[in-house]
């Protein structure tokens, strides 16, 4: 399970509340404006989301409580336990963004993981994104079904694939769209798990896990395991050593909890 949901939130033009003072809180005024948000120093109508910097934890509380009372999501600096959502470290390859957190636990690793993360992802990730989106008709006609889209793309954006995002720059996109190669086949794929433990997973069992539109499983197979396919994925318990058909309606994965003897 985890801890905290993880969410993009729009603020350009929008207004943010900013309460307190000193380095924390100019801290927080870039990162607003940055966002293209706009800063109020009392609440605003129309605001959702609140940042306090107070070093007196009771004047934090205090304005916690009014904020809330007034439907407002707030961020408390160095006070974890007040907040009602974090900031995470931003690695900006925009509009591709990286956001890496700790539910507050620690800013310091947080930024070490984007620092490191950096130093890994290359700058052509924006452009790249960016030619994908104005690609999306184009795709649409190429691909008229959803589920032989996302393959397709699957395909192109893995390891040594066409518009594998760590060597295909932008220009890559249109040459792909005038050729694009098949996706993972559709129909019905199997496999059985050695463990339980999903960091047991082969690249394939991973890659199909998150390119299955249903995923029919056993009793025994972990929600570690299915906590790896697509969110979106449909998901259908079976009995065990049961038989699946294929329903022409894209990839269905049946995931055994083990091997048969």
């Amino acid at each position: 399970m985890i801890e905290n949901l993880p969410l993009f939130h729009r603020i350009a033009g929008q207004p943010v509340i900013l309460l307190g003072a000193g380095e924390a809180a100019e801290a927080k005024r870039r990162l607003i404006e940055r966002a293209g948000g706009i800063v109020h120093t009392d609440i605003a109508a129309g605001a959702r989301l609140a940042f306090v910097a107070h070093e007196d934890r009771a004047s934090a509380e205090r304005d916690v409580q009014v904020l809330r009372a007034a439907g407002v999501l707030v961020n408390v600096v160095d006070q974890p336990d007040l907040c009602d959502f974090t900031v995470p470290s931003i690695l900006d390859r925009s509009p591709v963004l990286v956001a890496v957190g700790t539910g507050g636990a620690s800013a310091g690793l947080a930024k070490a993981l984007r620092l490191r993360l950096e130093q890994i992802l290359p700058q052509h990730l924006g452009p790249l994104a960016r030619a994908l989106g104005a690609a999306r008709g184009a795709l649409r006609l190429r691909f008229p079904q959803m589920g032989d889209r996302r393959r397709a793309l699957d395909k192109a954006l893995a390891t040594g694939g066409a518009l594998d995002p760590f060597r295909a720059g932008p220009e890559a996109v249109e040459a792909w769209l005038a050729d694009p190669a098949g996706g993972e086949a559709a129909g019905v794929v199997e496999f059985a798990l050695r463990s339980p433990d999903a960091e047991e997973l082969t690249l394939r069992e991973a890659r199909l896990l998150g390119s299955a539109d249903l995923i029919c499983h056993e009793p025994g197979v972990t929600d570690a395991v299915l906590d790896r396919a697509r969110a979106d994925a449909g998901r259908r318990a079976i009995a065990v050593g049961e038989a699946v058909a294929d329903d022409g309606k894209g990839l269905c994965l049946v995931i055994r909890a083990s091997a048969r003897p």
